[in-house]
């Protein structure tokens, strides 16, 4: 049997990531409040849907009633006709009309192109086949439903694995399969073979809907030749996008983002931009548009449903020898992000563990369902219900406990994963699992006769940061001004997590310059350095990491310069309060305003603004062999609960939820906390309650009437432990929260409903309809 992989991984350079020696900390670890806190507390806080110009129009978008015809005709004199429409475009007006998504950087999967407006084809119900702008919303929609388009109907495969099929139909000339990802270490097989005990088990996950506050909106309008859009966006680098289309220099597009009530990764694609950026440039004047609830969740992207089989050899003791994952996703009808949802997905299907063996895949398969893409978590949360479940099988089977399972196998730093690569941070689990558990304390006695509670509990993985061999980069301009404040320019978008209040208690750390008197402006093409866009829990690392640079160089320029005025050496000097000071004896003593230390760099030609290019982890990744480098660092954590099954019912009540997770540092704990709370309720209404039911590519759940999420009156408050570590790759070794938060939800639940019930959930949601069905099978 083999032990170790049998290629090493490819050589990387690794920025080091040193700790902050200034402690304790000043700002960094505080629970601060900021400028986003107040504006939405007073509800003064500007979203895309705020703004209006004056004369603009309305827009609207036609949409496929067929999820795959062909399109004979459209039909618009009608539409045109009616008073108050200005203009009707179709797939001929648009001047570009493709998009080609490389989700994976290129590495194997296919070139599938991306209509802006269906042309001679649909290939989901909802699919964008014509635009109407008029002078009212009203006109719109009444233009709207004036279009006639002739469809001849095709034959459709709604189901992934059918489309796997030699005869299936084929969604795209291309094939059915966008990429296939194979990540092998070792001999599973043989291990397999050899192992005293191999578990199996197939587990679904289905789609799900983002259900942000805040729908897809946004206007647009033509200023000094450039034509701009204030959108919900996640990514406004997708200006050069819009500009590709429009057949413009990438310097006549300009994207502003505005503060967003939620993404989710639903808003990292493009949603209302292209179709804003077209009639725009068409009738030259302003336009607004905003997706309706029905529509955004009738056409929006999903989360992909996974089937997930699993292979789990173990020894006698409950060592894991092998694992091998098959993993099946529903990519819908276009590429958007689902290769690099898969390559999460397959990377991150053993969890936690020490596996020397492992045969991993995973594929992303056309359907002619709604397009599914990035969402919190983003493949590699629907893969822990697998091996979660799995480890509990295993302790089960065994008569060992789950804990001690999980203990004999978390991995641990120096350790090899299946890609090949050494773990450099330390692993937390154990932390994480001893803190949740403690936490919850003795299970509660069932409430009445028909009750039965159980307790279940799931550790993960999750990574922050894009996989490396994209060659990550993000800008920071930073500026003390006259009066001594501090301006700040990067290009991150903040989805209402507080990414840009996060740069401000980073860089207030290093400059001393006081919350209060720190603006930060965000989310401008025109206007900021480019910074990527705001998923992948990769802001705090990368735009995080290069306002710490950049504040440590612009310290590291006026050091001399306050030295040189309080007659001392620049080690000797605090920054604090707005203040530097020089500290005698563990004491600061008097010192300069800001202010006076930027006029007395004025006088010596010194310039207090600085900008600083931060640059992530580089390597490369060989699709043939399965083994390279794959994500920056990983975040680790485990959430535990006990619940309630009335056995007469299925009903599933959860009576109490810990979450603890290593975030390395937290910047500012409030927000954490706040993370994982909100990360643990998305991920309980995932588990128990959400999905978007499709029948033939036909979404019954284009209504909250009909797609339900949790209140606060379904779930029990989360109770938080945060760990640090103090070992991740953000600044201060901080690690990522956003999406590792959301991810063991779903596997916990699932462990608690078996240990209730003793029948395995391994399909969600686990309604209460799927739950009985298990309570009548005990």
């Amino acid at each position: 049997m083999t032990d170790e992989a049998t290629l090493p991984s490819p050589a990387t350079a690794r920025p080091s990531v040193e700790p902050d020696s200034a402690a304790p900390f000043r700002v960094v670890g505080l629970p601060l409040a900021h400028h986003d806190f107040v504006d939405k507390v007073r509800g003064t806080q500007l979203y895309a849907a705020d703004w209006k110009l004056p004369g603009m129009l309305y827009g609207r978008v036609i949409r496929s009633v067929l999820p795959s015809a062909r399109i004979r005709s459209i039909e618009t004199a009608e539409a045109r006709a009616l008073p108050g429409v200005i203009a009707v475009l179709t797939a001929r007006d648009v001047p570009r009309n493709r998009v080609v998504e490389r989700a994976s950087g290129g590495l194997g999967e296919l070139a599938v192109e991306m209509p802006v407006l269906a042309h001679d084809r649909v290939r989901y119900v909802g699919e964008p086949v014509a635009l109407v702008a008029a002078v009212s919303q009203q006109i719109a929609d009444e233009a709207a439903e004036l279009i006639e388009v002739d469809y001849r109907e095709l034959a459709g495969v709604f189901d992934p694995e059918a489309a796997l099929d030699p005869g299936a139909t084929q969604v795209h000339d291309e094939g059915n399969v966008l990429v296939e990802w194979n990540i092998r270490r070792g001999d599973a097989e043989r291990a397999l073979a050899e192992a005293d005990l191999v578990v199996t088990g197939e587990y679904r996950s289905q789609h799900v809907e983002h259900a942000y506050l805040e729908p897809e909106a946004g206007v647009g309008w033509m200023e000094n030749g450039v034509l701009t859009i204030r959108v919900a966006t996640q990514v406004i680098e997708h200006a050069a996008t819009v500009a590709g289309i429009l057949e413009l220099p990438e310097n006549k597009v300009r994207v502003i983002s505005a503060y967003m009530g939620g993404g989710f990764g639903g808003k990292e694609d493009m949603t209302v931009e292209p179709y804003l950026a077209l009639l725009v440039w068409r009738t030259g004047r302003p336009v607004r548009m905003i997706w309706e609830r029905q529509e955004s969740m009738l056409a929006s992207t999903k989360r992909h449903p996974f089937v997930m089989r699993y292979r789990t050899g173990v020894r006698a003791d409950g060592t894991i020898l092998a694992q091998d994952v098959d993993i099946i996703g529903d990519a819908g009808a276009y590429p958007y992000l689902s290769a690099r949802v898969l390559f999460a997905g397959a990377a991150l299907s053993c969890g936690p563990y020490r596996t020397r063996n492992a045969s991993l895949r995973s594929r992303a398969v056309f359907t002619n369902n709604v397009p599914t893409s990035a969402f919190r978590g983003f493949g590699a949360m629907q893969v822990v219900l697998g091996y979660e479940s799995q480890m509990d099988r295993v302790a089960e089977a065994l008569g060992m406990s789950p804990t001690e399972v999980r203990r004999r196998n978390f991995l641990a730093k120096g350790d090899i994963i299946p890609t090949g690569e050494s773990l450099d941070t330390v692993v937390a689990c154990e932390e994480t699992l001893r803190r949740a558990l403690d936490r919850l304390g003795e299970p509660p006695a069932p409430s009445g006769p028909s009750k039965l509670v159980g307790r279940g509990f799931a550790c993960n993985m999750q990574p922050y940061g894009r996989t490396i061999w994209f060659r990550d980069r993000a800008s920071a301009w930073l500026s003390l001004q006259a009066d001594g404040t501090l301006l700040i320019r990067a290009g991150i978008t903040d989805l209402g997590a507080g990414q840009a209040a996060s740069l401000c208690e980073i860089a207030s750390e290093i400059l001393g310059v006081p919350l209060g008197e720190i603006s930060v402006y965000i989310g401008d093409t025109a206007l900021n350095p480019p910074a990527g866009g705001t998923f992948a829990t990769r802001q705090l690392y990368m735009s995080g990491n290069a306002v710490l640079h950049a504040a440590r160089q612009l310290r590291a320029k006026v050091a001399p310069v306050a030295a040189e005025m309080l007659a001392c050496t620049p080690d000797q000097l605090t920054f604090e309060d707005g203040l530097v000071r020089v500290a005698c004896g563990g004491q600061s003593g008097t010192g300069l305003r800001l202010a006076e230390l930027v006029a007395g760099c004025e006088q010596r030609q010194v310039d207090t603004s600085l900008l600083s290019i931060w640059r992530a982890e580089q390597g490369a990744f060989d699709p043939r062999t399965g083994q390279g480098d794959s994500f920056p660092d990983y975040t680790y954590g485990t959430h535990a609960t006990d619940v309630e099954v009335d056995t007469e019912t299925g009903e599933v009540k959860v009576l109490r939820y810990v979450a603890s997770h290593d975030v390395g540092r937290a910047i500012n704990p409030m927000r954490v906390e706040g993370q994982i709370q909100g990360g643990a309720m998305q991920g309980l209404g995932y588990a128990l309650m959400e999905d978007v039911v499709l029948e033939e590519g036909n979404s019954a759940s284009t209504l909250f009437a009909h797609y339900f999420i949790p209140t606060s009156m379904d779930m029990p408050d989360v109770e938080v432990e945060i760990v640090e570590s103090g070992e991740g790759k953000g600044p201060f070794n901080a690690r990522g929260i956003g999406e590792p938060s959301i991810a063991p939800t779903a596997a916990a639940v699932a462990n608690a409903i078996a240990n209730a019930i003793g029948q395995r959930p391994t399909q969600l949601p686990m309604t209460p309809e799927r739950v009985l069905a298990l309570c009548l099978r005990r």
